[in-house]
């Protein structure tokens, strides 16, 4: 297939928090040299952070380097975290506050901010465009670019108008190819090119599996008698048992706006078990509810996001190209927060990158290896080593253990624990066939507290053509009838 071509010195894959911070230190490495770069950032949402799903805690450790003026940049960090709570959830019908002091240190937030990570990173895109990087909005990178030697070389966007059945339809377009002597993959947790690199270059060999979580989330317009804004709140336990991993939790945002949801890690045993569901039942908590009553739910989304940690991250260099962000696993599963550590290996990435590029012609095999060892130095690498043993610990001993382990390792060995735990089982593997385990009754949705899934879907700001071709093929399309139905129950159903 014929395709144009475009060429540039770095192309970017990826217009969240990692790449745009790699794209904005890019520019102003290059800018500080005087130097003008061709930097590229090529992102599948029609906007930048319109795949975003908003409402975060945002840690600004490495916004702080990139940008220490940023408060007069105006960036949209504006609501400081003023009260930091956690509860335990016994039952459906009462919450046990936890001390304060009972918190693992990691997971305190004050100095933290409550944000809009879709806000937040339309203003880092601005900042990038201002540096004069080029923002390619709309377009999907779906394959990636090889040159004669077996280094990437790019990556090719989608065609565009194509057909269910794969017809070009009227006003199809071919695809760009976008070419880079580097590329930086920042996809996001799970990328489909992140994971065909993966594969080809072997970068997982001798690290755990990655282990993932869904994460479910509204945004709220509520009463503003209930509004507090810089709350923070956390739970754990109901309506999970013990050894199913996750927590809910409810941001009191600006502008009389609450974030909540709920991440459940896919390692749990019970194939009854629906994550939406397991959502739509927590709001109704009395310590849940009574902040939504009167309110108007105004967003949905979901999202995958991975846990793995430390022993789960692949090797992060290969001929042409670098993993940043949650591409490679680099959230910080104790803290529950992944966009500071995903803008710092940007940045890292981007200085290997601007050094690389500083000498002769590329070698052909253009390997930028420094990189693993800019991570290794970095306070990223000493984070995710002191809660390296978090989410295994969760996993090997259930939710109290585990958090009693947690305390134990943060607030009195300061992280320093003499050992390392691993999870080397899949997550797929933990679950139990369909007729050993307890099925689940699910209370039907109220359509004010709790909602079913298609009114969520149409609040998810997901649109597409009805006749285009599926994003998502299954490498074998007769497993969920045949094997995972009968088996498991089909728990992607």
């Amino acid at each position: 297939m014929q395709r144009d071509s475009l060429d540039f010195d770095v192309v970017i894959v990826g217009a969240g928090p990692a790449g745009l911070a790699a794209a904005c230190r890019l520019g102003q490495l290059a800018a500080a040299q005087g130097r003008e770069l061709d930097i590229c950032v090529v992102e599948k949402a029609a906007e930048v952070g319109g795949h975003i799903v908003s409402g975060a805690v945002v840690e600004t450790r490495a916004l702080d380097e990139l940008f220490p003026d940023w408060r007069e940049q105006g960036a949209p960090l504006r609501t400081s975290v003023a009260r930091d709570a956690f509860y335990w959830l016994p039952s459906a019908h009462w919450g046990v506050p936890v001390l304060r002091s009972l918190i693992p240190r990691v997971m305190h937030n004050r100095g933290n901010y409550i944000a809009s990570l879709g806000r937040f990173c339309q203003w880092m895109g601005e900042q990038a465009e201002n540096m004069g990087c080029h923002l390619f909005t709309g377009f999907a990178a779906v394959e990636v670019l090889y040159d004669e030697h077996g280094a990437v070389a790019g990556v090719a966007t989608g065609d565009m108008g194509v057909a269910a059945d794969g017809s070009e339809k009227p006003g199809y377009q071919a695809g760009y190819e976008l070419r880079a002597p580097y590329v930086i993959f920042a996809e996001g947790c799970r990328g489909s090119l992140g994971k065909s690199l993966e594969s080809r270059f072997g970068l997982r060999d001798g690290a755990d599996p990655q282990h993932y979580g869904i994460g479910l989330k509204e945004v709220w317009n509520v009463d503003p008698a209930k509004h507090r804004p810089g709350t923070v709140v956390h739970t754990f336990g109901w309506p999970l048992d013990n050894r199913t991993e996750g927590g809910g939790f409810l941001y009191h945002a600006e502008n009389h706006q609450v974030y909540l949801g709920f991440v459940i890690a896919l390692n749990y045993e019970n194939p009854h078990l629906e994550p939406f569901a397991e959502f739509q039942r927590w709001k109704h908590h009395p310590r849940i509810r009574p902040v939504l009553e009167g309110g108007e739910r105004v967003s949905y989304g979901a999202r995958a996001v991975n846990k793995g940690g430390l022993q789960s991250l692949p090797r992060l260099t290969f001929p042409g190209g670098l993993l940043v962000g949650c591409e490679a696993g680099f959230l910080n599963g104790a803290k529950i927060k992944g966009t500071h550590t995903a803008m710092k290996t940007g940045m890292l990435a981007a200085e290997t990158v601007f050094d690389a590029l500083q000498g002769d012609e590329p070698s052909p095999s253009r390997d930028p290896a420094a990189f693993q060892q800019r991570v290794e130095d970095s306070w990223v690498w000493e984070e995710l080593h002191r809660a390296r043993n978090f989410s295994p610990g969760l996993h090997r001993f259930g939710t109290t253990l585990g958090a009693a382990l947690a305390f134990l390792e943060h607030n009195v060995l300061l992280g320093r624990a003499p050992f390392t735990l691993h999870n080397r089982k899949p997550d797929h593997e933990c679950i139990l066939e369909a007729d050993k385990a307890p099925r689940i009754d699910y209370p039907r949705p109220d359509g004010v507290i709790s909602f079913d899934r298609l009114s969520s879907v149409f609040v998810s700001n997901t649109n597409h053509e009805e006749d285009q071709p599926c994003p998502q093929k299954l490498a074998d399309p007769g497993s969920p009838f045949e094997r995972n139905l009968p088996t498991w129950d089909e728990p992607a159903q």
